[in-house]
């Protein structure tokens, strides 16, 4: 697990760490901070799979139609995959916090810097390669783009399965807010590579128990292994080491 990952990887101890607990009173408004531009109109979805950490949907990613600009961004970046981070229970499963306090479950849009770098490999080695865009989600009325999704997840129920995925559009994953903190931070599972800035939301999205549900059904684990359930799938809060976090609005 998580505390054990240093020994493998120095880095996980480096100073740019993720994720963070987010203090909202000492996040730093700055008004040269661009609204997020989000432009999925033409994506492509292409599959689903349980990688034996996460859910993870994959994106044609061969041209800069689906990518987010704006921010603090001079490039866009392109859409490559989202993925999510969940608890047993409600009471935690998110990555970041906000002022101490988790979420139920996290969203992970990766995105890459297409323009600067030639593969998605690339950029995930680089400082400045990928940005990646955090929604929290909360218990409420079920979210009815969701159903797509967590419908799916029976085909992937165990470590290392993939089924075909089209016509998936994740902007239905965001809130109608784009407000938003943002860092520079790393990878959250290794190589925890520190290659990522962060865009936090702060409105978070709903979804109902029921499909909440759905993703403590996937398992760690093969088909032929003893079935260990999916959950718990988050790396705890990192020390901040004297960065700065941004906030675009004003708290």
């Amino acid at each position: 697990g998580p505390s054990e990952w240093h020994k493998a990887y120095p880095i996980a101890q480096g100073n740019r760490q993720s994720p963070i607990d987010i203090d909202s009173a000492r996040a730093v408004y700055d008004p040269s901070l661009q609204p997020l531009g989000i432009s999925y109109e033409s994506c492509t979805s292409l599959s689903i799979s349980n990688t034996g950490h996460s859910v993870m949907v994959e994106f044609e990613d061969s041209d800069d139609r689906t990518a987010i600009s704006g921010g603090p961004f001079q490039n866009p970046f392109r859409l490559k995959q989202f993925h999510f981070h969940w608890g047993t229970t409600h009471s935690q499963g998110s990555e970041h916090t906000i002022d101490g306090k988790p979420f139920p479950c996290e969203l992970h849009l990766v995105h890459w810097n297409a323009r600067k770098y030639a593969t998605f490999g690339e950029a995930a080695a680089a400082p400045d390669g990928l940005a990646v865009v955090g929604v929290f989600l909360e218990i409420g009325k079920e979210h009815a783009s969701m159903n797509r999704l967590t419908d799916a997840l029976y085909m992937v129920k165990f470590k290392g399965t993939k089924a075909q995925f089209r016509g998936f559009n994740p902007k239905c994953l965001l809130p109608l807010s784009l407000d938003y903190w943002t860092y520079l931070g790393s990878l959250t599972t290794p190589p925890l590579n520190e290659s990522v800035t962060w865009i936090v939301l702060k409105e978070p999205i709903r979804i109902s128990v029921k499909q909440l549900e759905k993703f403590r059904m996937l398992l760690f684990t093969g088909e032929e292994d003893q079935r260990i359930q999916m959950a718990n799938n988050f790396r705890p809060p990192q020390p901040l080491k004297g960065r700065i976090v941004r906030a675009s609005f004003k708290a």
